[in-house]
Formats: structure tokens, C-alpha cells, sequence
């Protein structure tokens, strides 16, 4: 039989299926589920420094609403302060406290100085490793795409001098060179690259002529992005490879894991098939390793990745020249009508 055990992030998992970053996890009883389905690890849901500034910015409006209403009174409530991660950070305890897998901590904040704190108040939680969601969206021209990145490299270098525990860092895919980013952070001592950040983006309702925000969830197909770029990275860097997005079945996870990747994460898959689909998914990979006399997945990991595989063009934009050579196939497939 085949043994679905292996390491990320320098922690040993029982299978390479670990449940992503979302609201999922916030239920106790879901967290119960997740763990009794299979699932290797969890992604607590994000901590934004975002978030806990408006909330702040709220919770002031509040406090000052009644001010001033009558001359002998400047204020109508005593001052109090937020709470900031405070509430975040009892939930993320309470969810390590209920399971018995490891729960990794997500961050993303808006402040340099930030990182490095929030990091520590997650590690004090708890959190068997951190994951820095390098959620970024410039607004303006004028911050050029190589200060991002050594702001990001600045932040990661600083996270990982404050905190002991793995760090991985969730990436956008879209940089100039991706492959030279992940090559300059590997050298900071980073654990672990999860790709990729699904990042959310609205839309417009032309009825009502409002912005809506849709939910965001991921499609079949999505995760051949993440496989292209695990198969690229595969053997060329020390940190681990962890797919994300699009991976909705156990095929999808063979997939990646041939191409290079150490783990995956999902999270659609469970809104659109439930939390027993892990088990679906676990079942087809533990099949799959029999029926191809696989006793472990470093036995077949990485076998597909560029560094293995004696198809030159595989991984380069030649595929995509190819099929333009072909694309009379795709017309008999789908006809004109």
C-alpha cells in the first residue's frame, strides 16, 4: 500500500493535501471535519493588517459619534482602544487547540514594521508555520516593479530574523521575471513558495452602475499555471513548492506533484464538493501510487519537472507556437456554426 507521508516546510505531513487560506476554517466544526476527512495541514485564514485598520478607523467613528453634543460635554464615552489582532489571534489558538494536524498562520500587511510584529504574535499563538501573503496591488506609475520586490525581500529578511518557525510566502504570479524573484528570496532562508495568490478583482453591475465582488473561486484547469512554474522550479531552489488554485481533484494533485510540487492546497474544492472530497482525493492519489507500484511520493515527485523531463520545449513558449501549427484541430473539435 501505498505511504502518502512526506515533509513541507520541514514538517512532516501525513499526506501532501493541505487545506488553504479561507473562512472555512473559522468553524470549529468544519476544522473537525477537515482533520477527520484527511487533510494534512490547515492555512488558518488571514490575518490583514488592512482589516484591523478600518476596524480601528470604525470603532473610533463609533466612540466620537455622540461628541460635542452639548457644551458641558466633550465626549460621550470613555476612551478605549481596539483590540487590534487581539480577537485573530484568541481564534487562531482556539483553532490549534481543536485539531491535531498543524496550523499555519497567514499574514499580509499594509506597514513595513508591521510583518515582523504580527509575525511574533502569531508564533506566540501557536502557529506551526507562517505564511506571508505578498498580496500587492500598486496603484500608481511611479513605484517601479524592482522597488516592490526589494520591499517584499526587506520584509521577508526581517520576518525571518524576528520568528523560529518555517515561513513560506505566497506569491502573485505577476512579476516581470517570477523565476529571478523566487531565485533572490530563496537566498533569505524562506521555507517554502506557495503558487499562487488567487487575487480577488471586481466587476460592474450594469444595471445599477455599482462595483459588486463577486465570489472568486477557482475553475478546472486554473492550477496549469502553478504546474508550469513547479515544474521550472523544481530542483533549481532550496525552499519547498506548494501548488495552489484550480486543484479540484486527485488528478490535479498528481499532476502537480509530478511536475515538482512537495504539497498543494485547496480551498474551492471543499465549497463546490464538501469536506468529503478530501477523502475522494487522497483515495485517487493512493490509487494511482499502487496501480504504478509508487511506495512514496519522492518515488514519482519531480519526475515531470523541466531539470527531468527529456522534452525540451515542455516548459517554453514553443507549446503555445504548436498549437497555433494545429489549431485546425480545435475547429474540427468545436465547429463553426
Amino acid at each position: 500500500m501505498a505511504d502518502l507521508k512526506t515533509t513541507y516546510l520541514g514538517i512532516e505531513i501525513k499526506n501532501p493535501l493541505i487545506i488553504g487560506a479561507s473562512n472555512l476554517v473559522t468553524d470549529v466544526d468544519a476544522l473537525r471535519q477537515i482533520e477527520d476527512a484527511g487533510a494534512a495541514a490547515i492555512v488558518y485564514k488571514s490575518l490583514f493588517e488592512e482589516q484591523i485598520q478600518l476596524e480601528r478607523m470604525q470603532h473610533d467613528d463609533g466612540l466620537e459619534e455622540y461628541n460635542e453634543r452639548h457644551a458641558e460635554m466633550v465626549s460621550l464615552f470613555p476612551r478605549i482602544q481596539h483590540a487590534g489582532p487581539e480577537a485573530h489571534l484568541l481564534h487562531l489558538r482556539n483553532a490549534i487547540e481543536k485539531v491535531n494536524i498543524p496550523v499555519i498562520a497567514s499574514l499580509n500587511c499594509v506597514y513595513d514594521v508591521s510583518w515582523a510584529d504580527y509575525a511574533k504574535n502569531l508564533e506566540e499563538a501557536g502557529a506551526a508555520a507562517l505564511e506571508l501573503n505578498f498580496y500587492a496591488n500598486p496603484l500608481d506609475s511611479v513605484k517601479s516593479g524592482m522597488d516592490i520586490v526589494d520591499q517584499q525581500i526587506a520584509v521577508l529578511k526581517k520576518v525571518r530574523q524576528t520568528v523560529k518557525i518555517p515561513i513560506s510566502v505566497k506569491l502573485s504570479p505577476f512579476y516581470t521575471n517570477l523565476l529571478g524573484v523566487v531565485s533572490q528570496m530563496d537566498t533569505t532562508g524562506v521555507n517554502g513558495f506557495v503558487l499562487f495568490n488567487r487575487i480577488f478583482q471586481p466587476d460592474i453591475n450594469i444595471e445599477t452602475e455599482e462595483f459588486v465582488f463577486p465570489w472568486f473561486l477557482s475553475n478546472s484547469g486554473d492550477y496549469r499555471l502553478s504546474l508550469r512554474y513547479a515544474g521550472l522550479l523544481h530542483g533549481k531552489i532550496k525552499a519547498d513548492i506548494c501548488g495552489n488554485t484550480g486543484i479540484l481533484t486527485g488528478d490535479d494533485m498528481i499532476q502537480m506533484l509530478l511536475a515538482g510540487a512537495d504539497a498543494v492546497q485547496v480551498v474551492t474544492t471543499l465549497y463546490k464538493n464538501g469536506f468529503g472530497n478530501i477523502k475522494v482525493m487522497l483515495a485517487a492519489l493512493e490509487k494511482w501510487m499502487d496501480a504504478k507500484n509508487y511506495h512514496k511520493i519522492d518515488d514519482f515527485k519531480g519526475k515531470l519537472a523541466k531539470e527531468h523531463t527529456n522534452d525540451p520545449f515542455a516548459y517554453k513558449r514553443s507549446q503555445y507556437v504548436d498549437i497555433l501549427m494545429h489549431s485546425n484541430d480545435l475547429f474540427r473539435k468545436y465547429p463553426m456554426r
